[in-house]
């Protein structure tokens, strides 16, 4: 089967596939398309007098973004499992602003697969569902399970009930592997997805508007209780419907890529501003609702909240600052060095981080809070799991089992290069 009219290229979403894609885009467009060359010279929209040679088009500040990502996750759910009960409400307004992690991820995905098949105007569905569903699903899968029996210990029932229980993980995702989910379900409505693009061109800033209005539609459907039972809170997390506007945002700037990168990068001050100012008002917004001075904001502790839209927009774009700036040439080897270990480990740590955080919970670790105080205790707490992470990952991407594990291809050398070191490919979504 396949789909015509569409885009495809060669930077996967965030994905270690991007060989096997690039390899298939390629020749799709040399068999369909003789006004599209992916291999000739491409600009990079970070130095457009530095040519990106090649099929495989690497997005290094859009890479940059996602170990920064992970450090909010991380952070999310230190908070959650360790900060006090007594610091509820500077924590609840703290996962106000950190749940932008959700959204954030989603739209690098959807930038990242949308800006690699964008150049070509055929590609098949089959082998397209395939390393999609498979570069994600297996280490999902794999997750799952480990997460299954870490936590066995703490379950009671029959044999056949705790085997219906990992089935309903598996159908819903483990805690943070809901994220997975989604993106399986972007994955499935993707091509059609990358249609309505071609087919809208010259007009994406009115398919961004639209996409803009029906997410504060749905979520302030969601945060009033409007919509059914199905489609709000635990459920609403794991259906694509809930993120559509930031999978959308991220198609769109991965066709526009190199304007939005202009405009962003000169605009600094005013990025910054927005997000500050988006940030207030989402924290007055939680305290109001907090201490129910007004009413009709409803509850406070809903993910889902039309105030944090412009507040997930600003520090999208914020963070994709914050990317460019890592890998920028004025930057130390160490620095550039150190974002492409986070980056090419992000997967890795998104899907590994609550074995640790699990197992600090079973050392005790909240206790030290009456020792440390919180945000001291958080924020190292925040460092050791994620550096704990990092480490797990590049074990396990030296591994047979990297791929299954962290997303990776295995780091070694080839036989054919005894004594050469390969770098790995980066790792898929986070």
């Amino acid at each position: 089967m396949t789909v015509t009219d569409a885009d495809a290229g060669t930077v996967t979403d965030e994905g270690a596939v991007a060989d096997t894609d690039a390899a298939a885009a390629a020749a799709a467009a040399a068999a369909t398309a003789t006004d599209t060359d992916t291999d000739t010279d491409t600009e990079s929209p970070l130095a457009p007098s530095i040519p990106v040679s090649g099929t495989r088009k690497r997005l290094d500040h859009v890479d940059a973004m996602r170990p920064v990502k992970q450090f909010g996750v991380v952070s999310t759910h230190t908070l959650l499992f360790f900060a006090p009960i007594g610091a509820g409400l500077a924590v609840g307004a703290s996962l106000q602003l950190l749940h932008v992690t959700r959204e954030a991820f989603l739209f690098i995905s959807a930038c990242m697969i949308a800006y690699s098949f964008r150049d070509v105007l055929h590609f098949e569905l089959r082998p397209y569902w395939r390393r999609r569903f498979t570069s994600v699903g297996i280490p999902y899968l794999c997750w799952t399970l480990v997460y299954f029996l870490i936590t066995l210990h703490g379950t009671t029932g029959s044999v056949a009930s705790r085997l219906d229980h990992l089935a309903y993980l598996v159908g819903t995702g483990y805690y943070q592997l809901y994220f997975l989910v989604v993106l399986l379900e972007f994955y499935a409505v993707f091509p059609l997805l990358l249609l309505l693009l071609r087919r809208t061109a010259g007009h994406h800033g009115l398919l961004l508007a639209a996409s803009g209005v029906l997410q504060v539609l749905i979520v302030s459907l969601m945060h009033w209780g409007v919509l059914p039972h199905f489609m709000r809170g635990f459920w609403a997390t794991r259906e694509v419907t809930s993120y559509q506007f930031y999978l959308i945002a991220g198609m769109v700037v991965a066709f526009h890529l190199d304007e939005v990168h202009r405009w962003v990068c000169a605009h600094v001050k005013l990025v910054l501003a927005f997000t500050l100012v988006s940030a207030a008002v989402a924290e007055a917004w939680y305290y109001l609702a907090v201490y129910h001075d007004v009413s009709w904001f409803g509850s406070s502790s809903d993910p889902f909240q039309p105030i944090v839209i412009p507040w997930n927009i600003g520090a999208i774009a914020s963070i994709y600052l914050l990317g460019v700036w890592l890998v920028g040439r004025r930057r130390s080897g160490r620095t550039r060095m150190l974002t492409k270990m986070g980056s090419d480990d992000s997967y890795g740590i998104y899907l590994s981080q609550l074995v640790f955080i699990t197992a600090l919970g079973w050392c005790g670790w909240r206790h030290l809070n009456g020792y440390v105080p919180w945000p001291i205790l958080s924020l190292l707490t925040v460092v050791l799991v994620f550096t704990a992470c990092v480490v797990l990952t590049e074990l396990l991407a030296r591994t047979r089992f990297a791929k299954a594990f962290t997303g990776r291809s295995r780091i070694g050398p080839r036989p054919s290069d005894v004594g050469k070191e390969r770098s790995a490919l980066p790792a898929t979504p986070s």
